[in-house]
């Protein structure tokens, strides 16, 4: 009956080990997803801008990249920042009031 016992709280032990092992897999994939680089393709497409437009932000510093290879690459959580830094609130209550 002991050896059950053990036997259990062994299996238990276990399932804590193997449930914390989950919980900090999620949380790096999570992590790994704001830190997903991108080429200047998508966010093109993503921002609805031209490509003379995507330079002068590279140029004006305002969207961080990398280049590799002649291609650029940017982050998607630099796109989110930008995004949110530009945010402007609607001043009316109703959405088409003039």
């Amino acid at each position: 009956m002991t050896e059950v016992f053990d036997m259990l709280l062994t299996l238990t032990q276990d399932i804590k080990t193997i449930k914390a092992y989950l919980l900090n897999f999620h949380k790096s994939r999570l992590e790994q997803f704001s830190d997903e680089w991108i080429d200047g393709q998508v966010v093109m497409q993503t921002l609805h801008i031209s490509k003379r437009t995507l330079q002068s932000l590279r140029d004006s510093g305002v969207l961080p990249y990398s280049r590799i290879n002649g291609k650029f690459y940017y982050k998607v959580s630099d796109m989110e920042s930008l995004l949110e830094s530009n945010y402007s609130p609607s001043k009316s209550k109703h959405y088409g009031d003039k």
